[in-house]
């Protein structure tokens, strides 16, 4: 069995390069991480297992442990995701372990290959290490097998051979002795292949040009001009979660962290939804990382030519994968025990109507910004038309929801309004081109779907609108209306909706998704992005010292690397979910952006 320490918190620092990733956790051990790329098999897997990793049989991880050690820091070095862990004990020894994934342009194009570096640096005294790396296969089944090189050790995975080189003595690690360290030592785990260079001088200038490459990225970002650390690691962190090579953006970094303590609500968000890509990708706009939308974009097209008849799956995998069966990984007991432990996500085959709108939305601003490498063309709007013709088609019928319910089916206010946006936003693509004709088309058709959305969710006796046609439920997402620009904040409609869904559903200084059973009972913790959602109405409908004052508060709930997961208990404070969550962390954008003083106010 995996295994691997658990902590109360997701304290975890993300590193990567936008084609792996891993998690690092408070004693700078890593304790996930998939390859060959993020929604792969993980050869580290502590995380979900709760076994100590001082067990003699336990593995899953890669530990750098400082003989003892009394202190430990950690902090990113700026405006990159290259991690810093300092390791002191009681008698003045130290040493500093920098943790990355090479990222930089050679040769013409992006070197992010599938692998991690590791350099321990003495700081002071005489310190003594033990390095224990011990991969995983089979999802936690057992221990990964290896061989030995002269200067290299090989793991055999189920999925391929990794093998570490290094300048540090091979024989020690394989044995996991203690021993000094005298000089920096180097770690390469990658491709099963020689490292031809010299390690050490190789793996500083990777070093070097991982570091410049993610300072001149940073550099190109419009950041607010408040909250500018936390708005930078939080954009840096959506970026890790593009899969760079297709375009793709996955929801989390991680499997089957529970929503609440034993919840059995844990789930494999290790893949592409449509919806969350579109909010990510809102919110690395508003900075100016046009990167980002292209290579989306491109994911986008390359998903619209294989949509048969125009059907939109809720999510993909992130080489655009249709079938995301799920299984549970019996090998892992799962995250402080509560499993199970899922891989894949059957939310793929439900029927989610709001990804038509997320498909057209996310595409539209191709057609009219001109910074774009490619911009949009008339070929482009007629691929989108059949995502039309389905958000017309289904507008009004039942489905899941994006809160992806598996036992039940309404028409939701929600993914009608996004069916609108669709159809609303193809008008607005077809006037850019000139096609008067198709605008209107498209235009009479979101007239005729905004009749029969108002008509249908509005509840006069209660002066707001419901959440399903067919009841009388709240439900955060119908603040989403303001975004759509469905409704505005003066309408007295959208104010009585967000009056009732504050009262029903926010808990102190966070909110709810909605307050009914589900396929799993009550929910238990707030969802965080459902607060960005609130923060956002009340700046617009002029409560914007409120929006400040709660703004600041869910700032105080990310963890200290700057983060946040998926949901949150609105007593305890501690954070639930899959982590690092793109909802979340583009709610905090688009709220910063939104509320902060503007740049001249610092002249």
């Amino acid at each position: 069995m995996a295994g691997g320490a658990v902590t109360a918190t997701l304290d975890l620092w993300p590193i990567g390069n936008c084609q792996v990733s891993a998690l690092v956790d408070r004693s700078g051990r890593f304790v996930w991480g998939c390859l060959p790329r993020i929604d792969g098999e993980p050869a580290f897997s502590s995380l979900l297992d709760d076994e100590p990793p001082a067990g003699e049989g336990a593995y899953g991880f890669w530990e750098i442990d400082l003989d003892g050690v009394v202190e430990t820091s950690q902090a990113y070095l700026r405006n990159t995701p290259v991690l810093v862990t300092r390791h002191s004990d009681g008698d003045g020894n130290a040493i500093e372990v920098i943790d990355f994934a090479p990222r930089f342009r050679r040769l013409g194009r992006m070197f992010r290959p599938t692998a991690f570096v590791r350099i321990v640096r003495p700081v002071s005294g005489s310190p003594r290490v033990r390095i224990r790396l011990r991969p995983g296969r089979g999802w936690g089944s057992a221990r990964a097998g290896h061989t030995r090189g002269t200067n290299h050790i090989r793991y055999l995975l189920d999925d391929g051979v990794i093998r570490l080189s290094t300048t540090a003595p091979v024989g020690w690690i394989e044995s996991e002795r203690l021993f000094r360290v005298e000089r920096s030592l180097h770690f390469y785990l990658g491709p099963d292949e020689s490292f031809a260079d010299d390690i050490a001088a190789a793996l500083e200038q990777m070093l070097d040009r991982t570091a410049t490459e993610w300072r001149h990225w940073v550099r190109g970002l419009a950041t607010p001009f408040e909250w500018q650390e936390a708005v930078i690691r939080a954009a840096i962190t959506l970026k890790l979660c593009q899969h760079e090579e297709s375009g793709a953006i996955v929801a989390a970094m991680t499997t089957s962290i529970p929503e609440h303590a034993n919840s059995g609500r844990n789930w494999d968000y290790r893949y592409c939804w449509i919806r969350d890509a579109y909010y990510t990708i809102q919110a690395l706009n508003r900075l100016g990382a046009l990167d980002v939308l292209e290579g989306y974009l491109e994911y986008l097209r390359n998903i619209v030519d294989n949509a048969a008849g125009g059907h939109i799956q809720p999510l993909y995998g992130v080489s655009g994968e249709q079938t995301l069966s799920e299984r549970e990984a019996p090998g892992l007991n799962g995250y402080r025990g509560m499993g199970p432990v899922r891989v894949g996500n059957q939310a793929y085959d439900q029927m989610q109507h709001d990804a038509y709108g997320q498909i057209v939305l996310s595409n539209t601003q191709a057609f009219f910004d001109h910074r774009l490498l490619r911009m949009a063309g008339v070929a482009d709007f007629e691929a989108l038309e059949p995502v039309g013709e389905r958000a017309w088609e289904r507008y009004d019928q039942p489905d899941a929801g994006l809160w992806e319910l598996r036992t039940r089916a309404h028409v939701h206010t929600y993914s009608a309004a996004m069916c609108w946006a669709a159809c609303d936003r193809l008008a607005n693509a077809a006037s850019a081109l000139g096609l008067a004709a198709r605008a209107a088309f498209w235009q009479a058709r979101a007239d005729t779907m905004r009749a029969r959305i108002e008509q249908a969710a509005w509840r006069p006796d209660s002066n707001r609108l419901s959440a399903t046609f067919a009841g009388d439920t709240l439900d955060a997402s119908l603040i989403q209306l303001l975004e759509l620009r469905f409704l505005s904040p003066d309408d007295p409609r959208f104010k009585g909706t967000l009056a009732a869904v504050e009262a029903g559903l926010r808990r102190g200084s966070n909110m709810l998704r909605y307050d009914s059973e589900d396929d799993f009972g009550m929910p238990h913790t707030a969802f965080n992005m459902c607060t960005f959602w609130l923060i956002e109405a009340l700046h617009f409908i002029g409560r914007t010292a409120d929006a400040r004052a709660l703004f600041e508060e869910i700032l105080a709930r990310r963890t200290p690397a700057g983060l946040l997961s998926e949901d949150i208990d609105p007593v305890t404070g501690e954070l639930w979910g899959n982590y690092p969550q793109t909802y979340s962390l583009a709610g905090l954008i688009n709220c910063a952006v939104l509320l902060s003083e503007p740049w001249s106010a610092v002249r």
